[in-house]
């Protein structure tokens, strides 16, 4: 679900996973290598109670060893070290995986508050490198009172990664994102969700069985206490918001300025209490918010790139020229599928939805898919950090909670979604890998509640694609008065420093740096 401010590739390159985002910065994309999976103990037996790590001991960890990062383009001040951690937090004599981390230190050690941990979206992506990117645009105030501290979480680049080996074909993200069939026939969805579990099952090894977002926030902890903090601020976004949410959840009194930053429901509350399912089924809702800026801007006057007089009309436009393509695809040799029919271009609309800046890309293919038409066909992402993302994700969806692994459950959900939201087409209800997943989550999803501190300052942008505004209302009311939310006037995915506003961004570093949140949920115009 997150966003960097990263060449996006619009055209399905981009690192995208359910708006789950991948960044696709070369130092990741070097670091990525099918290695073979950690090998541990059974992943049968049930996961430890949500306290079991609560009084992990400073004490119990040895200083980290600092060194040199790995990759190009990193701030000559970010060193990496390696954090060793329990396969199985259910059988802590389990074999060890390593998690990667790094560290920029606070910029002036006298104002020096603690830590500040960067939690990146996906699942599948990492922030071991962000601090160097992303990071360094945080205010100065705020660079001058935190080490930032970037982590690749389990599976994930340089923390142990793992590949499920999946053929080329069931790389395209039309095929990972469950666009149904033309007609809403799910069978071919349903055949890539079996090829896509055996191929995790065959080659994913014990790893890929104990990837779930609480284990992710144990790993935090565990982070949190090799860095020698009592207590831990973090800034997570989009998935990351959520890891970071479960993990204040499991350890309220370790948290010290949490910031969440374009929330998924973490509450589950679209799909019976499943996270996983409801991130999906929320693209729904996201999608709808957040096109009709787009179409207001491709119907103004005087634009380049109009598409129409009236919003109304480009939005009919777009719906006309979908069906069109799914009866007529136009060829497009040297793409990933080598067409485009109505689910490519469907596709490429949620991604622009995430970055306004993106929105001329998608007109313009837009209107030259009405001459029958094709750009020049995107660069293809590194076929390696596609088998190590889609990996991770589709690992984290399916541990997370149990689906439904009968056709005709999904038949109906994409027949009532494709009449209800027709943008989508029923995809956000239809099957994933998650449909044929060989095992059974280790444990109920973690239920955020009201109790603990009060620590967490929500930030939200009114239209998200891919995070909607309605889920995270939901978290803020599951929060009660742990938390503050800041909702900003903005259309994209990542409100803080990202396609947010300057109302939004100084309640956050306010935040951030004084302890400071609003008195009340506030709306920044």
């Amino acid at each position: 679900m997150m966003k960097t401010k990263r060449k996006t590739a619009l055209l399905g390159a981009s690192g995208v996973l359910l708006g789950l985002t991948l960044p696709v910065a070369a130092t990741a994309a070097a670091a990525v290598t099918a290695a073979p999976a950690a090998t541990a103990a059974s992943a049968t037996r049930a996961a430890p109670a949500a306290t079991a790590d609560l009084h992990t001991s400073l004490a119990s960890h040895t200083p980290l060893a600092w060194g040199p990062c790995e990759g190009s383009g990193l701030d000559p001040r970010q060193k990496c070290a390696t954090v060793h951690v329990p396969l199985d937090y259910a059988d802590p004599g389990s074999a060890r995986i390593g998690i990667a981390v790094s560290r920029i230190p606070a910029e002036r050690p006298a104002v020096r508050r603690g830590s500040l941990l960067m939690i990146a979206g996906g699942p599948g992506g990492g922030s071991l490198d962000e601090i160097s990117g992303k990071g360094q645009r945080l205010p100065q105030a705020v660079r001058d009172a935190y080490d930032l501290v970037g982590f690749d979480p389990r599976g994930v680049g340089r923390s142990s990664p793992v590949s499920c080996g999946l053929d080329r074909a069931d790389l395209a993200q039309t095929r990972f994102w469950p666009w149904p069939a033309a007609d809403g026939s799910v069978d071919e969805n349903m055949a890539t969700a079996r090829r896509t579990a055996a191929a995790c099952e065959r080659n994913g090894g014990d790893l890929i069985r104990h990837i779930s977002t609480a284990n992710n926030a144990r790993d935090i902890d565990r982070v949190r206490a090799a860095l020698g903090e009592r207590k831990l601020s973090a800034w997570g976004v989009s998935y990351g918001a959520y890891a970071g949410a479960v993990h204040n959840e499991l350890f309220p009194h370790r948290t010290d300025r949490l910031v969440l930053d374009s929330n998924p429901d973490a509450t589950g509350a679209r799909s019976g209490g499943q996270f996983a399912r409801g991130a999906w089924a929320a693209f729904e809702t996201g999608v709808e918010d957040t096109f009709p800026a787009f179409a207001e801007w491709a119907s103004a006057p005087g634009n380049p790139d109009r598409l129409a007089d009236t919003a109304a009309g480009v939005r009919s436009l777009f719906l006309r020229l979908a069906a069109r393509l799914d009866r007529e695809p136009v060829p497009w040799p040297g793409a990933d599928p080598a067409e485009l029919n109505g689910n490519v271009l469907r596709q490429t609309m949620v991604y622009a939805l995430y970055e306004p800046d993106e929105f001329p890309a998608l007109a313009r293919l837009i209107r030259a898919a009405q001459k029958g038409e094709v750009p020049p066909a995107p660069e293809p992402a590194p076929e390696a950090l596609l088998q190590n993302g889609l990996a991770v994700a589709v690992a984290t969806f399916c541990n997370d909670g149990d689906w439904p692994t009968e056709a005709a459950v999904y038949e109906e959900g994409v027949a009532r979604s494709r009449a209800a939201y027709p943008l989508t087409a029923g995809m956000p209800r239809n099957a994933t890998a998650c449909a044929a997943w060989p095992t059974h989550p280790q444990s109920a999803p973690v239920r955020i509640t009201d109790r603990g501190p009060s620590t967490v300052l929500l930030v939200q942008n009114e239209r998200d694609p891919a995070t909607p505004l309605s889920g995270a209302r939901a978290v803020r009311a599951a929060l009660g008065q742990r938390a503050v939310m800041v909702t900003v006037d903005a259309t994209g995915h990542d409100a803080y420093l990202g396609n947010g506003n300057a109302c939004g961004d100084r309640a956050v570093t306010r935040y951030l740096v004084t302890g400071h949140r609003p008195a009340g949920d506030k709306y920044c115009r």
